[in-house]
């Protein structure tokens, strides 16, 4: 009786130890907006994640660019296929956390038994996150900031021996660009993001009311102001003579000529460093955005790129995977990988240290410039970002009203004026929406 009690154990336990060491680990979905090189990085880092441990496995699925991956997760979570965790633009935040879709990170992370020490990530990308409660609703993915590029040899050629720092260097270096015979003393992308959002971060001028709108969905455009008039001014003269030529409102226009030697000046993401390594042809450098002269201490700049929104609707132990997947972002290994592939910044403290550490900057500084000037001053109310509605249309009508400016229709105030009339009606049908469902 007692051999056959043995034989019989023996026996399901040789039955289950397969069964158990073919247990499948619980899966999750990942949609993200990453594409070619940094698609690759991306892939990378999910096969490190599902490498790493057997309990749990990512997918990852390029869903388009941010707009198209970003509606792609609004049907989905419609229809109730919403993915575990979808990569959301900045300019997305504010429709992403008034959505009602969203397990916040902060709470996810408590959730699931994971301590960190938010203080420990870079505070000018983590409060663009950041609810009205001081709480982290996403996590920061890919993170970037505007900089300016500058060609050595068209420099010397020019005889421009400092790096423009305020505006009214700018001024004299592109004249003397010029007079060299370069095409354009200086381009740029992304114009409502560098030109707009962040000179006036930089400035510390309010973009729009109610702190730029993380205080209340009332909020109204305030550039129309003098100042940033003034600065629109300035580029429309420039344009008359070359110091300024428009090329496009989104990057591959401006860096296109700034490739072909065409312009001596491009401002632009920190993570273009990536792709200008591999093809400027020429010698180039990278330096901080200019500020106005009177100035002294100017502020941070803020963020562009994306972040990563856990959906609600999924069970316990999916959860469990999901803040495993996060934690491992934020190891200094991924975090130090991102940077050093994409340009991205490393989010976290701990892993900027370690590359300091390692000597990462000494060898190659130009990856050190966005960062120093992102953590130069501790964000205000003004400088930690922008949340409001509609954004993605208001930047496109910001884009529209420049280009009436760059082609003589109308004047910077016109045009500003105009873009703060528009937007405001955006903010205001956003507003109404959102307040019905509070």
């Amino acid at each position: 009786m007692v051999l056959r009690k043995w034989v019989a154990s023996i026996t399901a336990a040789l039955i289950l130890a397969p069964a158990a060491a073919m247990a499948k680990p619980v899966t999750i979905q990942w949609w993200h907006a990453m594409r070619s090189a940094r698609g690759e990085v991306a892939n990378e880092i999910i096969k490190r994640f599902n490498e790493s441990q057997d309990q749990y496995k990512v997918e990852g699925s390029f869903k388009g660019n941010y707009d198209e991956t970003l509606n792609a997760g609004i049907a989905a979570f419609r229809a109730k296929k919403q993915p575990h965790l979808m990569q959301v633009f900045e300019v997305g935040t504010q429709t992403m956390m008034l959505s009602g879709a969203i397990y916040p990170v902060f709470q996810l992370m408590k959730d699931t038994g994971n301590d960190i020490d938010w203080s420990r990530y870079l505070q000018p990308i983590l409060s663009y996150y950041m609810n009205a409660d001081g709480n982290l609703v996403s996590m920061p993915f890919n993170s970037s900031t505007p900089v300016m590029y500058y060609n050595k040899a068209l420099f010397k050629k020019a005889g421009i021996d400092t790096i423009p720092v305020t505006w009214d260097d700018m001024g004299v270096a592109t004249k003397k660009l010029r007079d060299a015979g370069v095409g354009a003393g200086m381009v740029t992308a992304w114009q409502s993001w560098v030109q707009v959002e962040n000179y006036s971060a930089i400035h510390n001028i309010p973009f729009a009311t109610l702190s730029n709108g993380y205080e209340g969905l009332d909020v109204e455009l305030t550039i129309n102001n003098p100042q940033m008039v003034k600065h629109i001014t300035r580029l429309k003269e420039w344009a008359k003579d070359g110091r300024f030529v428009y090329s496009g409102q989104k990057y591959q226009g401006p860096k296109a000529e700034f490739l072909a030697q065409n312009a001596g000046i491009y401002m632009d993401s920190i993570s273009g460093i990536a792709k200008l390594k591999k093809a400027a042809q020429f010698d180039w450098g990278v330096a901080p955005l200019p500020v106005e002269a009177d100035m002294k201490n100017p502020q941070n700049s803020i963020i562009g790129g994306a972040s990563l929104w856990v959906f609600k609707g999924k069970s316990k132990k999916e959860y469990k995977a999901v803040a495993a997947f996060l934690k491992f972002l934020s190891t200094n290994e991924i975090q130090e990988y991102w940077h050093k592939e994409t340009g991205y910044f490393p989010t976290t403290i701990d892993a900027y240290e370690s590359l300091k550490a390692k000597g990462y900057y000494k060898a190659d500084p130009k990856q050190e410039v966005g960062i120093t000037q992102l953590k130069r001053r501790d964000p205000t109310k003004i400088s930690r970002g922008l949340r409001l509605g509609s954004f993605t249309q208001i930047r496109n009508i910001i884009n529209e009203e420049l280009e009436l400016v760059w082609n003589g229709n109308k004047t910077p105030q016109e045009a500003l004026d105009s873009a703060v009339k528009r937007s405001n009606i955006k903010l205001k049908s956003f507003a109404k929406t959102y307040k019905k469902r509070s």
